[in-house]
């Protein structure tokens, strides 16, 4: 029997399924990069035995040295414009031929650009930008900025969120998997329920209000807090608040002097439908991480924007001090991440999309079930698997086996808590290629509950 008691984040890297899985890979990949992978590189969860080698990756697909190709529906969401996008590429050659680096006494135009093209994205409250290499690094930033703005080291996170793997970002994350082993961390963090009810931002009821009210009572309680950091929409297994929620939050953290940091690493540049997840729920946060699709997934990239008023108190300390703090490479990455969206008219797309998306999943809904909650906004979709929909119990043998029945059909996505198949393509998906991905996920369904029903 499987062990699945620790499954928050991704899919089991020990299991009778991935084993299989990794013998047919050595098997079908000659030069066994996989061995190899597995012989020098140091193992960890989530990561370790990989699942296949990759040796080019084009539009929205991935392929390996056999030439077989996935549709990539996770990429680590750095792929809002898929892989080797025209208008990224030759911005990162051109910059590669200007100017590759830039120390930091120095600045550089293209730093500046795309800070200010990144500002005018933003309400009009946010206009300060530092940027880092990663979103780990963000979320650090974030967090010295907020003790150095209120004087107080206390933070209230939720449980299950994640805020990037770093002590100080485990420290406010709220997963047992990444904090195993560890010992002590930062001090002063308080940790409350998230909302768990699964709502679509169209649900005009309050029912995860109180989850908001208990932060009151947190600050209130604990004294001495001076921020709070949650993920504006939980990107791995999808979980929305509700409007109401967040406008309490909002009101909450105004009425205490509360900063709000929305962690928007993983969701921001598109994902949802508006460039920022936060623009949905009609609030303004006081600093915003940002990573991942910043960068194009060609270059690391990730930042802070917040208010203006922050500005005179951070200029004693250094809150980032990164080697690549201005990397001239990643701005014109991000900047063109920027200009494609805008010029192409993605947002409107991704939202058509997404209209398509919930009509297609709830019709699956009511054909299997073995599907509980369905959750999307724009391309950002969470489909639970469970064996009975009144206990929600969680079905993670059924998870299992739809993820590699779906890559050995050329589909690849992330499975989130265990039972959560969380389906993020590329933006630029068409229509065609959507529908492809809908077929093989439904064929995959009827393979995998036929096989456990007999």
């Amino acid at each position: 029997m499987e062990s699945y008691k620790h499954l928050s984040e991704g899919d089991i890297n020990h299991s009778s399924l991935r084993e299989k899985w990794s013998e047919n890979q050595m098997i079908r990949v000659a030069d066994e990069l996989l061995k190899r992978d597995a012989d020098v590189f140091l193992h960890q969860a989530l990561s370790t035995p990989c699942l296949d080698n990759l040796v080019h990756a084009e539009g929205i697909y991935l392929i390996d040295s056999a030439g077989k190709k996935y549709m990539d529906f996770h990429g680590n969401n750095v792929h809002q414009l898929g892989y080797g996008h025209s208008a990224l590429v030759g911005a990162l050659k051109d910059q590669v031929e200007e100017l590759a680096f830039c120390p930091r006494r120095f600045t550089n135009e293209k730093a500046i650009n795309y800070a200010e093209a990144l500002v005018a994205t933003m309400p009009m409250e946010l206009t300060r930008v530092l940027f880092a290499p990663g979103g780990t690094s963000a979320v650090s930033m974030a967090i010295k900025l907020a003790r150095l703005v209120t004087g107080k080291f206390k933070m209230v996170a939720l449980w299950d969120a994640f805020h990037g793997a770093g002590l100080d970002a485990i420290s406010v994350g709220g997963e047992a998997q990444f904090r195993e082993g560890m010992g002590p961390l930062m001090p002063g963090v308080e940790r409350i329920a998230p909302p768990n009810r699964y709502r679509n931002i169209w649900n005009t009821g309050d029912n995860d209000v109180p989850y908001a009210d208990y932060l009151e009572y947190v600050i209130e309680k604990e004294g001495g807090i001076g921020a709070f950091i949650a993920e504006t929409v939980r990107n791995t297994d999808v979980q929305i608040p509700s409007k109401a929620y967040w406008k309490r939050i909002r009101e909450i953290c105004d009425k205490h002097g509360i900063l709000l940091i929305l962690d928007e690493i993983p969701i921001a540049f598109g994902r949802t439908g508006k460039m920022f997840a936060f623009e949905h729920f009609g609030i303004v946060p006081d600093i915003v991480c940002l990573g991942k699709g910043m960068g194009g997934g060609l270059i690391p990239m990730a930042g802070i924007v917040t208010r203006e008023k922050f500005n005179a108190m951070a200029g004693q300390i250094s809150l980032g001090h990164y080697t690549f703090e201005k990397n001239p490479m990643g701005a014109a990455v991000g900047l063109a991440v920027l200009e494609t969206i805008q010029n192409q008219n993605l947002l409107l797309k991704v939202q058509s999309d997404e209209i398509w998306m919930r009509q297609q999943l709830n019709q699956l809904q009511h054909q299997y079930k073995e599907i509980g909650d369905i959750r999307g906004l724009g391309l950002l979709w969470g489909i639970e698997l469970v064996k009975d929909r009144q206990t929600k119990e969680k079905h993670y043998i059924l998870a299992e086996k739809v993820m590699y029945g779906c890559l050995e059909k050329g589909l690849s996505f992330k499975v989130s808590q265990g039972n959560v198949l969380q389906l993020s393509p590329p933006l630029i998906i068409d229509r065609q290629q959507l529908i492809e991905a809908m077929n093989i996920l439904i064929e995959v369904l009827d393979e995998s509950i036929s096989t456990l029903n007999n």
